[in-house]
């Protein structure tokens, strides 16, 4: 399966993160060659990949926002629950992972998967299927993030239970009576965050899941935050706290 890449900073972060195959580049005729696009050129050069200049009506079709650059890749490489297990080991860190019970919406899930590449997360569980998928779609949205995460398709029931066994605590992002303010839960230690879908939050077996299910604490006027920001909001909470831990 091959698929265009879109966007300079897409196109680039494919090219740095070396995890797919790549078969050509174009370029929009007339562009300037300077900058990150003086970067892809480099990398694609450094590849021996086939470099096409064509008219930017060509890239139209390839995808929004293109920046007048596109290129042709192999599909996503997804991985296997036991490797971001073993990338937390390499790191000598205790596992952090992203579970998205399935989300619906591209650009909610490019959003995730950028704020979680930043905050160091060793990997993203995603459902095997009714869910949003790693498509050039998303990898835009993330501004090519996606690329240096590893990324899971399973049964996530199963592979919460799998990593309960290993220690690790889950959390789930809830509104829900019954679940804790944010900052009340302990986010230290191995811990998988569970983010549920846009509209209908996780689903039963999901949310029976979780050893914890947390609130965002409000004080505006509209009702809730989208999955996206949300989620990225736990996240960097998550994030700050076991930086604190790590540190003390």
């Amino acid at each position: 399966m091959r698929e265009w890449i879109s966007g300079r900073n897409p196109v680039y972060e494919v090219l740095r993160a070396r995890r797919r195959e790549v078969f050509r580049l174009r370029l929009a005729e007339g562009i300037q060659e300077t900058g990150r696009l003086g970067e892809i050129i480099q990398l694609s050069a450094a590849r021996k990949i086939s470099l096409e200049r064509v008219r930017r009506i060509q890239l139209d079709s390839l995808g929004e926002g293109h920046q007048g650059v596109a290129l042709e890749a192999s599909g996503y490489p997804y991985c296997a629950l036991p490797d971001i297990l073993e990338l937390a080991e390499i790191r000598k860190e205790p596992p952090f992972i992203l579970v998205l019970d399935t989300l619906q919406d591209p650009q909610n899930l490019g959003t995730l998967l950028r704020t979680a590449e930043a905050v160091g997360i060793h990997g993203v569980l995603l459902p095997l299927r009714r869910a949003a998928t790693i498509t050039p779609a998303v990898v835009h949205a993330s501004s090519g993030a996606s690329e240096h995460l590893l990324v899971v398709q399973v049964n996530l029931a199963q592979a919460l239970s799998e990593l309960k066994s290993e220690g690790v605590w889950v959390i789930g992002l809830e509104k829900r009576l019954e679940a804790q303010a944010l900052h009340q839960a302990r986010f230290e230690g191995a811990l998988a965050v569970v983010v549920g879908n846009e509209g209908e939050g996780m689903r039963p077996l999901v949310r029976e899941s979780c050893d914890l299910l947390v609130s965002l604490p409000m004080r505006g006027q509209v009702e809730s935050l989208n999955a996206a920001v949300a989620g990225s909001v736990v996240l960097y909470f998550a994030f700050q706290r076991r930086m604190l831990q790590s540190n003390s």
